[in-house]
Parts: C-alpha cells; sequence; structure tokens
C-alpha cells in the first residue's frame, strides 16, 4: 500500500495542479501493482470531495481523509463529512491525529461513521489505546483500525489492529513490513524483535515536525534531496546529529534496505 500525500508528503502545501500531476505520475507508474491510498483531506467538505473525486478518476483505489482541522466540527458535523465524501463511491480511510488538527474523534463518533457505506477503516494517531480499544471491539467485521503511529503499532495490531500507515517505512520499508506481517502471522516473538531494533528510529523520526526528521533521514542516505516547503525549515543541527546516530546504529539494516531497491 502507498500513500500519495499524506502528511509525510506536506500535502498541505501542494497546491491543485501539483497534486493533479503526482496522484496521476504515482498511479501511472504503480500500474497496479501496489493498493493507492491517496491523501485528499482538507478542513474544507467541498474541496476534500472535489479532491476525492479526482483522485478517483484517476484511478486510487481509496483515499486518507483527515479530520478537519482549526474549524474543530462536531460529531454531527464530522459524521457529515465523512459521509459527503464517501458518496462519491470511493473506499475511505479515516484519518484521527488529535495533534495535528486540535481535535479528537471519540470512539463513538468513529463507530457511528463506520456504518457509512465506504467507510472501511481510521487511520489512529490519537495514541489512546483505550480508545483505539473500544473501536476494535465494536466496528463492524469489515472496518479496520489501522495503526497511525510507529511505536504503537505492535500493541495494537496485538489487540487487533488490522496494520499500519507509517512514518518509517519510508526508511526501513522491508524490516518495518517484516514486524507488521509478522504480528498478522501471530509471531509476536518475531515481531518484537524487530519492535525493539526499530525503536529507537521510530522515536527520533519526532524529535521535530514531521516529515522533518524523514527527510533528513532519506537525505542522509542519499535517496532524496533535503527540500522543504515553508513554514517547515531543516532541523536544527543537534537534532540533525541524533537522526544520523541512530542511522549508523542501524547501519546493515539501512545497507540491506538500500540494497533491496537498488540504490
Amino acid at each position: 500500500m502507498l500513500v500519495p500525500l499524506g502528511s509525510t508528503g506536506e500535502n498541505p502545501t501542494v497546491n491543485n495542479h501539483e497534486r493533479t500531476k503526482f496522484f496521476r505520475f504515482v498511479i501511472e507508474y504503480v500500474a497496479g501493482r501496489a493498493v493507492i491510498v491517496a491523501g485528499t483531506g482538507s478542513n474544507d467538505t467541498r474541496a476534500s470531495v472535489a479532491l476525492t473525486k479526482e483522485a478517483y478518476d484517476l484511478g486510487a483505489d481509496a483515499a486518507l481523509v483527515v479530520t478537519p482541522y482549526y474549524n474543530k466540527p462536531t460529531p454531527n458535523g464530522l459524521y457529515e463529512h465523512f459521509s459527503a465524501i464517501a458518496d462519491i463511491g470511493i473506499p475511505v480511510v479515516m484519518y484521527n491525529v488529535p495533534g495535528r488538527t486540535g481535535l479528537n474523534m471519540n470512539a463513538e463518533t468513529t463507530l457511528r461513521c463506520a456504518e457509512i457505506p465506504n467507510i472501511v477503516a481510521i487511520k489512529e494517531a490519537s495514541a489512546d489505546l483505550q480508545q483505539c480499544m473500544e473501536i476494535i471491539r465494536n466496528a463492524p467485521q469489515e472496518f479496520w483500525l489501522l495503526s497511525g503511529e510507529d511505536n504503537l503499532t505492535l500493541p495494537l495490531m496485538a489487540l487487533g489492529a488490522a496494520g499500519v500507515i507509517s512514518v518509517i517505512s519510508n526508511v526501513v520499508p522491508h524490516e518495518f513490513s517484516r514486524m507488521v506481517r509478522f504480528a498478522l502471522d501471530k509471531k509476536f516473538d518475531e515481531a518484537k524483535a524487530i519492535h525493539y531494533e526499530l525503536l529507537d528510529l521510530m522515536k527520533v523520526m519526532f524529535i521535530e515536525s514531521n516529515p522533518g526528521p524523514v527527510k533528513a533521514a532519506l537525505a542522509m542516505m542519499g535517496i532524496i534531496g533535503e527540500n522543504y516547503r515553508l513554514p517547515l525549515v531543516g532541523m536544527r543541527e543537534e537534532n540533525r546529529r541524533k537522526v544520523r546516530d541512530v542511522l549508523m546504529q542501524l547501519e546493515s539494516v539501512v545497507i540491506e534496505e538500500m540494497e533491496e531497491n537498488g540504490r
């Protein structure tokens, strides 16, 4: 699964023309080899509907839609927001990330939205295990909870989560995927070993606002240029050193990842 223009992709600073070009490029390049979940959320329902419809028409398989930020809608407002987007007909993954939006979508509202046709999952980044357990326990069988916090992925999967939409998978996609697959297969000892191997990387990827650390890490690995759009800027040097130190600790894993991708 690929998630073009999720928050790690700095989507708030991407204009509509760029977004169209990016979605088209990714969808055509992948050519059905992976599921494409397009980031189409905003704090304007009409804009999210238009963006989601465009992604659907271009061939995206699903849409990742964040709860509206700044507006702080009521539970009824959230329900109507997601219902309007789901009416397009594309599978919708809701995204609850209170630390970014200033609003927590509670379990009751999530479960109500889970009954809407085409709402298929939630990316949960509240870090509230009680809330997550309530959703997992009471959701319809075909509705998934996906972790939105890398360091809580394994604990949540042990509780019944279906997977993760991840940040560190941009840096160590194969190793993190191995952990998730072990967890899906109930091989928790193997999954736990990888979890602790990668725990420092999970932590340092949020030492400053995402996606600063992950972009810095990928630049250190020679994969991308380190470019940001204001208001994001490059990391402070002391934090950059911490990212570099963790990559050095994981040197063998990083080298293996790069060789897997022909880099």
